[in-house]
Formats: C-alpha cells, structure tokens, sequence
C-alpha cells in the first residue's frame, strides 16, 4: 500500500517493524544524551561549581539559555534540509555535520567545569550552547523523516517505536547516576559520544532515505512567514500549545528531580525492606528511572497502535492526567518507597504521550513541501518548556526555599514549582478536545 499524499508525488511503502525501528533508533542516542547531561550530569556539574543556595537558578539559566538556541535552531535547520539538496541525501547530510559538532561539544563539557569555582560555569555554558546546535543540525532535519517515510496509515505505530526509543534513551541515560563512582562524569561523556556516533551510523547505513527528485530553492523571506504559517491553522496550533503544556509540566518535575532526592526525600535511600539502593541523589535518579521504564515500555508497545484504532485523544487524555497525578503526590510526600513508586505512574503517562504525540502531529501538519521546517517549528514546543519552565521554577525553587526555612515549611519551594507543574499538565490535558481534525 502506498501513500498518495506524499511530498514532491514519492509514494511511500508500509514499513516492517524492524525498519520503524531502525528508523527511530536515532532517537534513543539523543535522549540518552540529552536524559544523562539534564537529569544528572548536569545538575551535579553546577551545583559542584556554584554551591545549593543558588543551583536551582543557575541550573534553570543555563537550560533555558540552551532551550533558546534550540529554539531558533530547529525550524533554521528543518528549513534548510528542506530546500537544500546536499550530496548524500537531504536529511542525512544534516546529521552528520550535526552529530560530528555535537561530540565535539561533549568535551568541552566533561572538562571545562570546575568544583567550587563559580567562573567555569561561564565556559561551560558556552560549551552547552554549542552542543544544543549542533544537535539540533542533526534531529530538526532527522525529525522529518518519519512524515517523509511512514504511510499516513502507520503513523501511529511508527510514532510508538519513536516513544520506545525515547524511553529506552531516557533509561539509559537516568542510569548513568551509577557510573559516577566507577568512570567519573568524564568517563559518562566519552559514553555518550560513542552513543551518538552509534545512533548516526545506524541511520546512515539502515535508513534508506527517499530520493527527492524536486527540490524547492530557499528563500529566506518565504522561511521567515513559514514560521507563523502553520498557526494559520487551528489544529496545528492548538497541538504546539497542548504539548507546550505538558512539556513544561514535564521540565518543572524533571529538572529538578536531583535536587528533590537530595533536599527533601534525602538519606538514606531506603527501598521497603530491601534496604538501601541509592548512596546519592544522583544514584537515586538512576533508580527513579527504572520503574519509569517499566511503565513507559508497557504504555509505549500499546498507546501507539491504539490510538490508530480508536483516536489519538483518548491516550492523550490519559498520560497527561497520570503525569498530573505525579507531581500531585511529590507534593505530599518525602518516602522515597513511595517516591519510586510513581515511577511507573509517570512512565505509564510519559510513555503514552510520547508514543502519540509524533502521530498527533503529523496528522496536523499543514504543508507537505514543508515536512522539516513545519516540525522543527512543532519542535519549539519542546524546548520553549526549557525557555520558560526551568528558569522560572529554578527561581521560585531558591526564592520559596529560603521562605520556607525561616517559617518551618523546608519544603516550600518545592511545594510551589509542583503544584505550577499540575497545572499545566491538566491545562495540557484539557485543552486537547479543541482539536478538531483528529479523532
């Protein structure tokens, strides 16, 4: 069966599970990446260097910082690979270049930061910079390969393998808490160079990308009125802000999960009568993640197929009011039983969402000449989140900290930044029935 609606007239064949998944294979080296650098690299590196008074500003800064390069780079990028034909192909090309700057970058970020010296920070965010780029160069044009190769019919279980490699990514880069005591963070980032150079390989050599044989030249007035034309179109837009929501919901909890296992669930880390699992915040992320697998691969195998079946909604109505129900128990509780436990509420939500989400959107796509700049402006709704989210919940986490440790509620800001997390994940959730086009 062929798809008619292709871009430039190419049809495109129903794709076997093996190939879906090769397909999306790249997503899990980004989301290791991006999963061990924000989750636990990261966090760890600033507050070594700048101390906890003010690590969740810092951390919240510099994400955005990097969440606002990616912005502007997506939709550049998507663009371009769009209308610029290099030898090789018209996506792949880009993630080359893309993925060779992007390990570049990886060193600058195992070396240039230094323990209690406040001034590394500086360079090592232009370091983060950098690789926020360049590994946009690689994923706004990758992004567009699934509405350039997937029948619309298979959207759905092609976008269910994109959320299990996002998971699987996302485990494998949590994880990594417990190789600091054996390879260091260095030794973590000449980890996640080899991943990425993994993840390119795999896309260059298994992934056939089809032959465009009609090229549109790049103007850069016309790219310039592609960014607002997609809102032109309701259900384009009210897609952008749902995921915009539950993204930010999503930034709130997980920035700032390090510094909740150290501040408020602290030690020891006492797993029921198992004993202690965790010796550190940082391994206690690591075993966050676990359950999160648990629940996000069940979710992840399923939601996909489902919502070709029985409408992309119905998923998108449960994940995000699962993900809510997280961030409402943190509010409560510091039992870090209890706290692994909603583990796999948030990887059951999370994993669904994840596997509708690439399908609600390209549904909605408006152009088909325009596959990567289109996504890569969808792609904003990703990384807006950081632009806002993190800096705004790192400050009312330092600000309502101190607050509360001169009224007896130590866990004030904490409190806050999760209640501003359920919100959005309910106004997310809810604001999903304005779609109109998709079931």
């Amino acid at each position: 069966m062929t798809d008619s609606s292709s871009p430039l007239g190419t049809s495109k064949k129903r794709m076997s599970p093996r190939q879906q998944a090769l397909l999306s294979f790249y997503w899990f080296a980004t989301n290791a990446h991006w999963s061990a650098i924000m989750m636990v690299l990261m966090p760890s590196q600033i507050k070594s260097a700048v101390g906890a008074d003010i690590k969740g500003s810092m951390l919240g800064l510099a994400l955005g910082a990097g969440a606002f390069i990616s912005m502007l780079a997506a939709p550049a990028f998507g663009a371009l690979s769009d209308r610029i034909r290099l030898p090789g192909g018209r996506r792949k090309p880009w993630m080359v270049i893309g993925t060779l700057g992007n390990v570049l970058g990886l060193f600058g970020l195992a070396y240039l930061i230094q323990p209690g010296e406040a001034a590394s920070l500086g360079p090592w965010i232009v370091a983060f910079l950098w690789v926020e780029m360049l590994n946009n160069v690689a994923t706004a044009p990758y992004s567009a390969l699934i509405p350039d190769m997937v029948p619309a019919e298979q959207r759905g279980s092609a976008s269910g393998w994109l959320g299990l490699m996002t998971i699987l990514g996302m485990l494998f880069g949590g994880i990594t808490g417990f190789m600091i005591n054996g390879i260091g963070i260095t030794g973590i980032y000449y980890v996640l160079m080899g991943i990425m150079l993994l993840g390119l390989v795999v896309t260059l050599v298994f992934v056939k990308e089809p032959q465009i044989y009609e090229v549109k030249p790049f103007h850069f007035s016309e790219f310039w009125h592609g960014l607002y034309d997609p809102f032109k179109h309701a259900d384009f837009t009210w897609v952008f802000l749902t995921r915009l929501l539950v993204t930010m919901g999503v930034y709130t909890v997980q920035e700032f999960l390090q510094y909740f296992m150290g501040d408020v669930v602290k030690g020891p880390f006492i797993f029921f009568n198992f004993g202690q699992i965790a010796s550190s915040p940082e391994e206690a992320v690591s075993i966050f993640m676990i359950p999160l697998l648990l629940g996000a691969v069940i979710s992840t195998l399923y939601a996909g197929v489902l919502s070709d079946k029985h409408g992309r909604k119905l998923m998108v109505y449960i994940s995000g009011g699962l993900q809510g129900l997280v961030a409402l128990i943190l509010i409560f509780t510091n039992n870090f039983s209890l706290v692994i436990l909603t583990g796999i509420i948030f990887g059951l939500g999370y994993g669904a969402y994840a596997s509708v989400d690439w399908a609600l959107a390209s549904d909605v796509l408006p152009s088909l000449d325009d596959y990567a700049k289109d996504m890569g402006v969808w792609h904003v709704s990703t990384v807006l989140p950081q632009v806002v989210a993190t800096p705004v919940a790192g400050f009312l986490l330092d600000t309502f900290q101190k607050v509360g440790q001169t009224n007896q509620m130590p866990n004030l800001g904490y409190t806050v930044i999760f209640i501003i997390a359920v919100i959005y994940f309910f106004l997310g959730t809810v604001f999903v029935k304005q779609i109109k086009g998709v079931r």
